[in-house]
């Protein structure tokens, strides 16, 4: 894990360094720079693969300098099929060999996680892996400037201004789709994406796509288990391998139990580590962690945190996200983190995109029941009868879209639909306007060879559920203590193995995760088989109604004028009885930032 970050054109060396040093925590062990007239290009460095300073970076060769942030886990693999003179151990010498060799298609032949800047002379590469594991963004302006995390990016910018598209998508779906920040005029890469930057041009391509996985390849059961079950460890010992002190996450599922039995699978005792909540143990997993520990034979940390440990922590959480992101585990798991840097590990596999891949979520299956109710012959009235009845429930927004024969799925982390917002906020926003963030992800779907809507759930949890609110969260929290996340599950291979099996094998039984644990079955104990999903839920509103910290959105909301008082006043008053928390979550998230960038 590392840091990347550069300009091309007019800079200011003071001012360039300082931005630099904002991403310090992403790179503790180097930090290297090359200047010329007109090039600022530096790399802060987190030793995992060869420690030695021969690899450090920015790596030059020839015409070709590389500042790259991530883990190439195939590298030694390719390095054999490299016709280059290797100086060096790491993966990153690998990107150079590979990109003299097979040029821009080089990404094709990486097993990995990756957010890539690579100049070939006066042209300048930059790569995001193909499942967004890996941050990129960039503001071009006077100069082009790219930067592992915004920090690095908002002291170029002439004035402080939020984009109003990335507001609006947040409050869709949790987090700002792609290319939009709230941060206006700075934009991020999207998963599968690259930029080549030239003679003051910029251009975006895609050069990966999930969908473009042939469906249907594998249709019986039997093999379909045997394919996941190979892909499945070949991931998991590619991501076990590592110089560093190695970690694992450990709930009471299946998922971080799938891990850490690969782990040992592979000779390796990974230390685990659990968390609790002092008071709160209808949110705590200790229990149901401690009984997996005990039946793999591993050594597991549990860390208790409380109401005065969350709301410290999240001041310092919220200013390490740099923009809105409504995940309230992000608290939790950065001192979660915290503990496990205090221990010495520089690395940590966690178990995200499971989920996503294997229909982990109940709701998926009540999506696919739903979808059937659109083939009524006789609806129109049902239709009228829903416009008719607005409710706030998410249940009538479910069937008013299947009513009116628009998109029913529009991620997981679906928040306020377009007509609550359009209820909440000062402005008009119309029914569906959400939609135009999921265009060019429905586009690809619909043009693609799978028709069966499951795989369209999978495919934008992926892009958008996964890589923008999931990985984003674990990629700040995790680099804010410089400690490495590795997620196996989000290997591109086991995802386009799943991809290509008959849809109706994930989902025909009825049951969430049907296929891994068919997988797991005989390795893993029945009892966490068949554990009900408990998720990372913490008890997050009750620290902020108790700590009074959720005073703040109406304190901003006095400032601003963004939303109508009694509207917002009902969903406070909906959150201290458990209704629509998350809402209330991100609000307090969003007016955090307000209140530092804009007031």
């Amino acid at each position: 894990m590392c840091g990347v970050f550069g300009i091309i054109g007019k800079y200011n060396e003071n001012k360039a360094k300082n931005a630099l040093n904002k991403l310090s925590h992403r790179g503790p062990d180097h930090c290297g720079i090359v200047q010329k007239e007109r090039l600022f290009f530096a790399h802060q460095r987190l030793s995992i693969e060869d420690t030695h300073h021969r690899s450090h970076q920015p790596l030059k060769h020839q015409n070709i300098l590389l500042s790259f942030n991530g883990e190439i886990y195939n590298f030694k693999e390719l390095k054999r099929k490299l016709d280059f003179e290797f100086q060096t151990q790491s993966d990153s010498e690998v990107i150079i060999a590979a990109f003299l060799k097979w040029g821009v298609d080089f990404v094709q032949h990486f097993r990995g996680m990756f957010a890539i800047a690579l100049l070939d002379g006066d042209t300048l590469y930059l790569f995001r892996d193909r499942l967004g594991k890996k941050p990129l963004f960039y503001l071009n302006g006077d100069s082009f400037i790219f930067a592992s995390e915004i920090k690095a990016l908002v002291p170029y910018l002439k004035k402080n201004e939020m984009n109003e598209d990335a507001l609006l998508s947040y409050l869709s779906f949790l987090a700002p789709t792609p290319p939009f920040t709230f941060f206006k005029n700075i934009c991020t890469l999207a998963a599968g994406e690259y930029a080549i930057y030239k003679d003051n041009t910029l251009l975006i391509q895609r050069y990966y796509d999930i969908l473009s996985t042939r469906s249907k390849i594998i249709t019986d059961s039997h093999e379909a288990i045997k394919s996941i079950e190979k892909v499945l460890e070949e991931s998991m010992v590619l991501r076990l391998n590592s110089d560093a002190s190695t970690a694992s996450l450990l709930s009471g599922g299946i998922d971080s139990a799938t891990i850490n039995y690969y782990a040992k699978k592979q000779g390796l005792n990974l230390p685990t580590y659990t968390l609790g909540y002092k008071e709160f143990t209808k949110y705590d997993e200790r229990e149901n962690a401690k009984a997996t520990a005990e039946f793999l034979g591993i050594q597991n940390t549990e860390v208790e945190i409380d109401e005065e440990m969350f709301i410290n922590a999240s001041e310092k959480v919220l200013d390490t996200l740099d923009q809105p992101l409504n995940d309230p585990a992000a608290v939790p798991l950065y001192l979660l983190y915290e503990k496990i840097k205090e221990d010495g590990h520089k690395v940590v596999l966690s178990g995200e995109g499971s989920d996503e891949l294997f229909l982990g979520y109940r709701q998926y299956f009540e999506y696919l029941d739903i979808e059937s109710a659109g083939n009524l012959a006789h609806k129109n009235w049902l239709k009228k009868y829903f416009r008719a009845n607005f409710s706030m429930n998410r249940e009538w927004e479910w069937y008013k879209r299947v009513f009116d024969d628009t998109l029913l799925f529009r991620t997981s982390g679906e928040s306020f639909t377009d007509l609550q917002k359009n209820a909440l906020m000062k402005r008009n926003v119309k029914d569906n306007a959400s939609l135009k963030y999921l265009a060019d992800y429905r586009e690809r779907f619909v043009n693609s060879g799978h028709t069966d809507e499951s795989t369209w759930y999978s495919y934008i949890d992926l892009n958008l559920f996964q890589a923008e609110h999931f990985l984003t969260k674990l990629d700040r929290v995790s680099m804010a203590h410089s400690i490495e996340s590795r997620t196996p599950f989000l290997d591109h291979k086991l995802v386009e193995t799943i991809f290509s099996i008959d849809p109706k094998l994930r989902y025909e039984e009825g049951i969430t995760k049907s296929l891994l644990k068919k997988v797991m079955h005989g390795k893993l104990d029945e009892r966490i088989l068949k554990r009900k999903k408990k998720g990372f839920a913490n008890p997050y509103m009750e620290y902020l109604i108790n700590s009074k910290k959720i005073e703040l959105i109406k304190e901003v909301n006095r400032q601003t004028g963004l939303f109508r008082e009694e509207k917002l006043d009902e969903y406070i008053k909906g959150a201290g009885t458990g209704n629509f928390k998350q809402h209330i979550w991100g609000l307090y998230v969003l007016s955090h930032w307000i209140k530092k960038n804009l007031l």
